[in-house]
Order: structure tokens, then sequence, then C-alpha cells
């Protein structure tokens, strides 16, 4: 049988600690046809050497270095720019995957209904990537209707935004990955890249019947203080996810009751956050268009203590890992 190229797209910065890391768990994998695309954002620390080396012992690993530093999310637009593959998958440079991961997930694939396929995630801090609490395996294994997925991500369920455990179609990669984001403040989307990994897997979902999910804990997402769930603002990363979902809603036609449930969600963030600090002063501003939507202050108790029984049961199955 012949499986279809993979292209595992690493883009990566100043990442001389943990590089070799990464690309020894890209290039374990049990798939057989695999490529390794790694583009060096103008590193200024080891990373380009390592990488050069890399390149020299292993003929799957191709390096690309920018003459300059070009940003992070036009630094993922040309990983994906030199894929070969007709599926790609991206992997963060500070992240690790299992060895069986292309080989478990890629089935999934041969499915043309099925958009994307992401696994369960461990967030681990240090070297060992079986510490942490396991994500995204609240859904068995299969495949399920996307629907599902655009209203649980929506509405911050337990589904991934980062596309570090998944694969898509790169043809989906190079148009749903969006270099600028339409919004209402003026916000750079492309220098701050929160809420452009999340556009990836709703705009795929919207034109696919299907997504599927491996339940096993097949991604590591390592939690530390150069990322940028770590090193962001307080609120400046919900709020600006947030932005990224309104622009979703209204360029997909969302129904009014899962606009009204997203607008609630926006309303309880304009609540919690300091949201002025990021020119969002009120609920339309969330959309590009300056939508003016109502939402009853029942409806924003409703979904805030949905979100407050969502962390509450995120934290028994955290300590229930631990205990484990």
């Amino acid at each position: 049988m012949t499986l279809p190229l993979v292209s595992i797209l690493i883009p990566v910065f100043n990442r001389e600690q943990i590089i070799a890391q990464t690309l020894d768990s890209a290039l374990s994998q049990t798939y057989i046809d695999f490529e390794i695309v790694v583009v060096d954002n103008f590193s200024n620390d080891g990373t380009w050497g390592i990488l050069q080396e890399y390149a020299e012992k292993h003929d799957r690993v191709r390096v690309f270095r920018n003459a300059e530093n070009i940003g992070p999310v036009r630094n993922w637009l040309a990983c994906v720019s030199k894929a070969r593959g007709i599926f790609s998958k991206i992997l963060w440079s500070d992240d690790l995957i299992h060895a069986d991961f292309l080989w478990k997930v890629m089935p999934y694939m041969a499915d043309s209904d099925v958009g994307f396929v992401y696994s369960a995630t461990k967030i681990f801090t240090g070297n060992n990537k079986n510490s942490g609490n396991t994500v995204f395996s609240s859904l068995r294994s299969g495949c399920y209707a996307s629907a599902l997925f655009q209203e649980g991500a929506l509405l911050n369920g337990d589904f991934p935004v980062s596309p570090g455990c998944a694969v898509f179609r790169t043809a989906d990669l190079q148009k749903n990955l969006l270099l600028h984001v339409p919004n209402s403040v003026d916000s750079d989307f492309s220098m701050h890249a929160i809420g452009n990994d999340l556009l990836i897997f709703l705009l795929t979902a919207k034109n696919y019947k299907k997504f599927a999910v491996v339940a096993e804990p097949l991604s590591y997402f390592r939690s530390h203080t150069g990322s940028i769930t770590i090193s962001s603002a307080s609120g400046k990363i919900p709020l600006h996810y947030d932005l990224a979902k309104g622009f979703f809603l209204e360029q997909s036609g969302a129904d009014e009751k899962l606009l009204m449930k997203v607008s609630a969600m926006f309303r309880f963030h304009m609540l919690r956050y300091d949201a002025r600090k990021f020119g969002i002063v009120k609920l339309a501003d969330f959309f590009p268009s300056q939508r003016e939507v109502h939402v009853s202050l029942s409806l924003v108790i409703k979904i805030a203590f949905r979100m407050y029984i969502q962390k509450l049961r995120g934290l028994f199955l955290k300590k229930l890992s631990r205990a484990s």
C-alpha cells in the first residue's frame, strides 16, 4: 500500500536548548513516508547550527533560514509554502509527538469527508513529556460531525486551538492559515499570533462534514516561560481568541442560537478581564463589522456557570491523571 507523503512543519526561533528533542520526536515516526521542513526565523542563538547538522545527517530533514525575522505567522506560512506532502502536520519547536502519531492519525484522513484529525495531548513541563494533565480527550476515538467541533471550540470546550496536535490537508493549511484576521480594534494578528491557529480548525471544519479524534495522548505541549500562553499578559489570550471567533461567526453565517451563546461568552470575558486595555469597549467590538448583538444577563450567567463547571472538570481530571 502506498502511503501519502506527510510534511511535518517546524517553524522555529531561538530554541537551541530544545530543538534537537523536537526534531528527534519527528524523526522517530513509525509512519514511513514523511518529510520534516524547518524554517528558522533568523535565530540569534545556536539554533541554525543545530538544524544544519540534522539536515546533513538525515535526508528527511530540509532546513531553511529567513534573511530577517519576519514575525511568527509569516514564518508559519513560510513552512507551509515549502511542504511537499499532500498532508501536513505543524509541530511547534517546543513540542513533541509520539513515535506512532502519524501512524495512528493518518488512517482517518483517507476519508475525504474528514477535514482534520487530532490526538489527545499531554501538557508537560521540564523534560518529562508524560507528566502533567491530558487534554482534548473527552471524545472517544472516531469521527464526528464538524458542527460539534465548531460549537465546542467556540465555547471553550475540550477542543484544541493549536494545530500542534493535528493533521490537515496541506491545501487547507494554505487556505485557512490567515496572516491577518479582520477585526475592529486594529489588532495585528500577524505578530501576536493568538487566534490564527484556532481559525485553521474552524475554517477547515466549515468546509467538511466530519473531523476525527484519536483519544490516546500522542502529542506533547511544553509549558514554559517562552511559550505564548505563558508569556502573554492576563486577558490578552482569551480576548484575542474571542476577536478571531467574532470574525469566524460573521464570515461563516453562524445560526442565531450559536451566535447568542458565543456573544454571551464575549460579554462575560469583558466583565472578567480588562478588555479596554485591548481596545474592546463594547460587545460589537468583537465583530469586524461592529455588529450589534444583545444578550440577556441570564444567558451570560448561564454561559459563565457552564465555563466554571468545565474548569472544575478540568481540575478534577488533572488531579486524576496525576494520581494515576
